[in-house]
């Protein structure tokens, strides 16, 4: 039988390397052969049981080295990313050092170590030597996004994250930036081998067909993406026609919605210029975007929020021209669904001034208002339109927001504005805060959710369809978890142990013994 990379059918011999500023074709980079992609697999495969056996000190050399290198190379990535995106220099210099910044990030919580969740029971009840730890599942495959071509690319942080967790990984090139990846696995292979990682434990493959190869292979233990809805759920039914069925952990994105309290009304004008700040930044091309006000009724907000827009007429590019018509699309899906447009930037203002030809892929800012009535299951009005538009809606009164708010769809984020102060005495925030937590992976008052932090405590997910399991985080200390799975022992000698469980706890790893949490003596 033939495997499945022999099988693989190519839509196309080549991706096409675009400057969406022009919408000029740049170059081509070929899409991998059905050798390379087994290849890939094969390596990924014969690497797994070594990345799983290094020790945490090892895996954080690893992710150093990564980082030490992308950042060698700032400069010559930062120009093939801005050909191929668009974003201006100064925005993806900042990308970078953020990339090299998350690598080093999750080489120090691989070496901390609570991730494994070591824990000890040495009796209860007539069992003995009951021990559990997390391990890592085996090969991941990365499908990085085309809005950070670095810090969610394709040494992002999910590929950052799969390797501290000791998982080789198979990362998709994006086609968005071909060039790009190109260049970037060739730097972590480089980088990996110096710093002594299993050969394997890093690759990458390019083309539609490699992708779907990829998902399906039997080497592959967990899916990681970054992106649409409709390419996320693509890779979860893909996953799940498999003989062994996988995890996907697909971020994907919604609304993530915006609430703006009677105690803010003070700060309407203030509000309405971070509103429009947020939904634009970025060309709208953000995946925490905020593309629902809700503010009470009668206030202004809708008229606030309009002249700002109208005011500072922002513009940019899209990233690529399916993403730049799928925008105009959606504009005309919501206004079919009953929005009413309030203001809208032609786009003109960005060839102006960057001297940029028509045909690129251009984008304005627009701004529609609509009933929250019409705010409910299955309208076009609660789902995502990617690119820089945002709604309004106005409320009567708590009882008709919380209503509302029900109604919506699992988001990544949300956010509350109320008074300077913070609301302590907003008889209002906890009600709201009550029921956003039900709606989204974060709850944010008086900060825009476009920010997402590298921290300990950050969750990045969210209910269906944000993401595919809200469990799971692609940002954080917590994204290593998506990567294993638990095991229990019990009664095994020592010796035939995994280190993280040994008696002499070999990598100083944080451990419950017998219910009581015991952090480890420095080496």
């Amino acid at each position: 039988m033939s495997s499945p990379a022999t099988r693989l059918v190519a839509r196309s011999a080549a991706a096409v390397s675009y400057d969406p500023r022009t919408g000029e074709a740049e170059g081509l980079v070929p899409d991998s052969d059905p050798a390379a992609v087994t290849h890939a697999l094969g390596e990924a495969a014969a690497a797994a049981r070594a990345m799983a056996s290094a020790d945490t000190r090892a895996r954080r050399a690893w992710l150093e080295a990564l980082a030490a290198a992308v950042e060698a190379h700032a400069e010559e990535l930062v120009a093939l990313a801005d050909r191929e995106s668009g974003l201006g220099a100064p925005r993806l210099t900042g990308e970078v050092a953020r990339m090299a910044m998350q690598m080093r990030f999750y080489a120090e919580v691989a070496l901390e170590g609570s991730w494994f969740g070591v824990t000890i029971d040495r009796q209860v009840g007539n069992l003995t030597g009951l021990r559990r730890v997390n391990q890592p599942l085996g090969p991941v495959a990365v499908f990085g996004a085309s809005n950070f071509p670095f810090a969610f690319g394709l040494l992002g942080n999910d590929t950052a994250s799969a390797l501290a967790a000791g998982c080789p990984v198979v990362a998709k090139a994006h086609p968005a930036h071909p060039a790009l990846c190109r260049r970037l696995g060739e730097i972590a292979v480089e980088a990996l081998r110096r710093a002594g990682a299993p050969e394997g434990c890093f690759g990458t493959v390019s083309g539609f067909a490699a992708g779907q190869v990829i998902v399906m292979a039997p080497q592959i233990t967990a899916v990681a993406f970054t992106g649409s809805q409709s390419g996320g759920m693509a890779l979860w039914r893909l996953a799940h026609e498999r003989e062994v069925v996988i995890p996907v952990y697909a971020e994907m994105g919604t609304i993530n919605p915006v609430v703006l309290t009677r105690a803010g009304l003070g700060r309407v004008q203030e509000v309405a210029r971070g509103f429009v700040e947020s939904f634009t930044l970025g060309t709208g091309q953000f995946c925490t975007k905020p593309g629902l006000l809700l503010a009470p009724r009668g206030a202004g907000v809708v008229e606030a929020v309009a002249a700002v827009v109208r005011a500072s007429a922002p513009s940019g590019w899209m990233l690529t021209e399916g993403i730049r018509d799928h925008y105009v699309g959606g504009l005309a899906d919501l206004q079919a669904a009953g929005a009413t447009l309030q203001a809208r930037i032609t786009g003109q203002a960005a060839e102006r001034d960057e001297g940029a030809s028509p045909s690129g892929w251009v984008a304005g800012a627009a701004l529609l208002s609509v009933e929250a009535a019409d705010l409910v299951p299955g309208s076009r009005l609660v789902a995502e339109v990617f690119g820089p538009v945002s709604l309004v809606a106005e409320y009567d009164d708590l009882e008709d927001l919380t209503g509302t708010l029900s109604r919506l769809q699992g988001a990544l984020v949300a956010a509350i504005m109320t008074d300077a102060e913070g609301g302590a005495q907003d008889p209002d925030l906890g009600p709201v805060v009550e029921a956003l937590s039900h709606l989204s992976g974060r709850v944010a008052v008086n900060t825009w959710p476009t920010g997402v932090a590298t921290s300990w405590a950050q969750h990045h997910g969210g209910p269906w369809p944000a993401t595919s399991n809200p469990s799971g985080t692609s940002v954080g200390a917590a994204a290593l978890v998506r990567f294993t799975r638990p095991i229990a022992y019990q009664d095994v000698p020592d010796q035939a142990l995994p280190p993280a469980l040994q008696d002499a706890n070999p990598w100083h790893l944080p451990r419950r013994l017998d219910g009581v949490l015991s952090m480890p003596v420095a080496p």
